[in-house]
């Protein structure tokens, strides 16, 4: 509390900084407000330690193929400081020949600088929208020497940004769902979902602004992670000390704190925790998962859905099936599902609880962080689980370090995306495609029909032109706010059905093969080992469960075909065809073409019945289930 109390007087802004490029020593730090290290100048180049990678962060590769850039990125603590460091980076370059005063060692035709801020607070989007107005006045004056207006911003910052608060709209500045699902579309549960399980997650895509704005708008989505679930996701040592340093594997990856568990790992052994006691103490301590209790607390999963479950045979259908034999190789290398077109659905009936209105955080017994009444945000980036918005180049050790267990980041260089073998999955973010090379990992990622009916809810609502329906707590329908307090409520509906007794049925909803990964990971069993008021009130079962209908089979054909390589193949080859037979049919007459024109736009409207869902009525889907306030 007295370092809290002290932050809070110091305030939220840390340092101003200059990064510049100079053409023999590279990227160099070449002001600083105040000094980065005690008792040196402004201009002084030295860095802590801690802190070595800052300017390869604030002046990412490739700079100079873009006028300007933003960079968010995160920085260890410095010894003495528990939390994560939050860096904002606006990068620009200017002509040499148009500057008032010009260096001797300005040699090249363009000079490339970065100017940063380095903050206690996760307000993305708000610094960065202060601080691109600064770094265009700073290069309009074309004359680097001028410092006074760097100065000024450090006291504007924290005068305007002391005591604000991290609830509220401008935690989300800058980041946006509903941009997120027009161009991943389904993917987006994906992702959500394997953040879920804890695996090693790169982002890939140029320039550095789509990147971390991509990689942050989907971690927007996991509720109260930006506020405060990232305080804990930077602690790694730089490379000469990460890998020997005994003390850091021990602070950081104490094995009796979590556990990481291989997705093949879990399926030769056949194991996954049961669900949750009738009664546990507040405070549980965690097990070690060799303990005879922690025995007795797993089961063997089935082979298939219960009869009882509303997982049945069919939905576990793999894409795989509509293929013919292929190498192991290329099987490595095939793709999740692409997104699938969206028809006219049903119009919400029911409001999930606003994420605004959830009450107030406190410190968590447990996890160590500050959490709501549901015990969010879940502690994912924690325990060596690192968040990099952007990592530089340099920093590439990190993804195979021992004390890192995992990771999600980001990256624009093409070394981290050919060397595959360091992430469990590749994310590019142009192509809107998951590259993910293990087989059963895919799998185990593979969207249920509850899913699907909630991915196809999202893009509808996000796709279709509708009359704008404004809900108390949740914002517009189909808007930003909208389509986060739906992930809230899928989040919450699955940790209620976790803690249910005999809870098979209601989890075989998310997946079966997903549930037993997720329950061994680090964020369920913190979560579980400590009790959240909040959950009594929350509703069990997947928001979109029921029984199904002709048009989920319909879902599920059309999801399968369009998703595997086969599908794709034939998809293709109509389309040729199609155009094949256009040409053929003026080529040989009015009268043949015309009968080749209807026979192609028969085939043509039957494949694309078959590719496409249908309109889910009322009576097929269900609305997602409500939440009871407390």
């Amino acid at each position: 509390m007295e370092s809290e109390a002290r932050d809070e007087a110091k305030g939220p802004v840390l340092h101003i900084v200059v990064v510049g490029f100079h053409h023999k020593k590279g990227c160099q730090v070449e002001f600083s407000y105040p000094p980065l290290m005690p008792n040196e100048a402004h201009d002084s180049g030295l860095l802590p330690e801690e802190w070595k990678y800052l300017p390869f962060l604030a002046l990412p590769d490739g700079a100079h193929n873009y006028q300007e850039d933003t960079v968010y990125f995160h920085l260890p603590p410095l010894s003495g400081d528990l939390k994560c460091v939050y860096g904002v980076s606006c990068y620009r370059q200017i002509e040499a020949k148009a500057l008032k005063a010009r260096q001797a060692d300005v040699t090249r035709e363009t000079v490339q600088k970065s100017v940063c801020v380095l903050s206690r607070v996760p307000l993305y989007g708000l610094l960065q929208a202060k601080l691109q107005l600064i770094t265009h006045a700073y290069f309009e004056e074309k004359d680097f020497s001028q410092i006074s207006i760097l100065k000024e911003l450090y006291e504007h910052m924290n005068g305007s940004l002391r005591g604000s608060s991290l609830e509220g709209s401008q935690v989300y500045l800058g980041l946006s769902p509903r941009d997120l699902i027009l161009h991943f579309q389904h993917k987006v549960v994906i992702l959500f979902k394997l953040i879920l399980l804890e695996k090693k997650v790169l982002f890939y895509v140029s320039p550095v602004n789509r990147l971390v704005g991509a990689l942050m708008t989907v971690l927007s989505l996991f509720p109260g992670m930006i506020e405060h679930g990232l305080v804990d996701s930077s602690h790694y040592k730089p490379k000469s000390s990460v890998s020997d340093d005994l003390s850091l594997v021990e602070s950081v990856s104490g094995a009796e704190d979590f556990v990481s568990v291989s997705v093949t790992d879990i399926a030769s052994a056949g194991v996954a925790p049961e669900g949750v006691k009738a009664a546990r103490p507040a405070a549980e301590p965690l097990s070690s998962g060799t303990s005879t209790e922690g025995d007795n607390n797993h089961l063997r999963p089935p082979s298939r859905a219960s009869p009882e479950s509303s997982e049945s045979d069919w939905e576990t259908l793999d894409p795989s099936v509509l293929e013919d034999a292929a190498p192991k190789e290329e099987e490595a290398g095939a793709e999740p599902p692409d997104a699938f077109d969206s028809q006219p659905g049903t119009p919400i009936t029911v409001q999930p609880l606003g994420v605004s209105g959830q009450g107030g955080v406190t410190q968590g017994l447990v996890s160590g962080l500050e959490e709501d009444q549901y015990g969010l945000p879940l502690p994912i980036f924690t325990k060596g689980y690192l968040c990099l918005p952007y990592m530089a180049l340099q920093q590439h050790h990190l993804l195979s370090d021992v004390a890192v267990r995992g990771f999600v980041a980001g990256a624009t260089n093409i070394l981290f995306r050919q060397q595959r073998h360091l992430s469990d999955a590749v994310v590019e973010v142009e192509e809107a495609r998951i590259q993910i090379q293990d087989p059963e990992l895919r799998r185990t990622l593979s969207l249920t029909t509850a899913d699907l009916r909630f991915a196809d809810y999202l893009v509808k609502h996000v796709t279709e032109n509708r009359d704008d329906v404004f809900l108390d707590g949740t914002g517009w329908e189909g808007g930003d706010e909208w389509i986060r307090a739906q992930f809230t409520l899928y989040l919450h509906s699955l940790l209620s059905s976790a803690l249910q007794q005999d809870n098979e049925r209601l989890l075989a909803d998310y997946g079966v093969p997903f549930v037993g990964a997720w329950k061994n990971t680090h964020n369920f069993r913190v979560w579980f080992s400590n009790k959240h008021p909040g959950m009594t009130a929350i509703t069990a079962g997947h928001p979109f469960q029921g029984q199904y209908s002709v048009a989920d089979v319909k879902l599920r054909l059309s999801h399968s075909v369009q998703n595997s390589e086969r599908g794709k193949k034939i998809g293709n080859a109509m389309i040729t065809t199609s155009r094949n037979m256009v040409q053929t049919g003026k080529a040989v007459g009015q009268s043949v073409g015309g009968a080749l024109t209807s026979a192609k736009s028969a085939m043509s409207s039957w494949f694309s019945t078959l590719a496409q869902p249908a309109p889910v009525t009322s009576s097929s889907t269900p609305e997602p289930a409500s939440e009871v306030k407390p």
